[in-house]
């Protein structure tokens, strides 16, 4: 009995040393490009969603008027574009990012959502507000006041409905809206600063 008492605990004692051995030494999935742990998403995602579902806002404080949607636009271009995409273009590095950003004005899913307009507001919310570990996902309750969370927020529940134009105009990629209102110099001072260059 006394041997296999000790036998048991040797054991028990052994799981945290492999462990720790492994983490030190060996080649855990630590790169973007590794293949993650068996069930590692799944692991994660259901603690995430539980807690969003028993903490995010059932009613946003504000409406989704054409004011605050403009607004939750410039939010979003300064703040969100760089990982979550611009409006008719996704982002180049999101694909390259574990989890990799969810590209929010695209159609995903078998539900062929739009971004995040599937998901309560509340949950966009509290996304936004707490930010989600080890996605690269930050906190912007530092950042942005209640109003622009949520200001974001709405305008991200509507991704799949009709936007203003000037509110789309506001989350199109720079390049394509320089592209549209670039104007060829007149040729008149073409020629004078070829002629000044000779």
């Amino acid at each position: 009995m006394k041997s296999f008492l000790l036998g048991l605990i040797l054991g028990l004692l052994a799981i945290p040393v492999a462990a720790y051995v492994y983490f030190k030494v060996g080649n855990p999935p630590v790169a973007v490009a590794d293949q993650p742990f068996p069930m590692e998403q799944q692991i994660v995602k259901v603690p995430l969603q539980a807690r969003i579902e028993n903490e995010m806002p059932q009613l946003a404080p504000i409406q989704a008027t054409a004011a605050n949607l403009e607004a939750g636009a410039r939010i979003y271009r300064e703040q969100c574009s760089a990982c979550h995409g611009f409006y008719g273009r996704p982002s180049d590095f999101a694909p390259h990012m574990y989890p990799s950003a969810p590209q929010l004005w695209q159609v995903h899913g078998k539900k062929k959502a739009v971004g995040v307009s599937d998901d309560p507001p509340g949950e966009t919310y509290w996304k936004v507000d707490n930010g989600i570990r080890l996605t690269g996902m930050p906190s912007f309750n530092k950042v942005l006041s209640t109003t622009q969370m949520w200001q974001v927020s709405l305008l991200l529940s509507r991704a799949d409905k009709p936007l203003p134009p000037n509110v789309v105009e506001t989350l199109r990629h720079p390049a394509e809206l320089n592209a549209a209102v670039a104007v060829p110099a007149p040729k008149s001072t073409q020629n004078k600063n070829t002629q000044n260059k000779d």
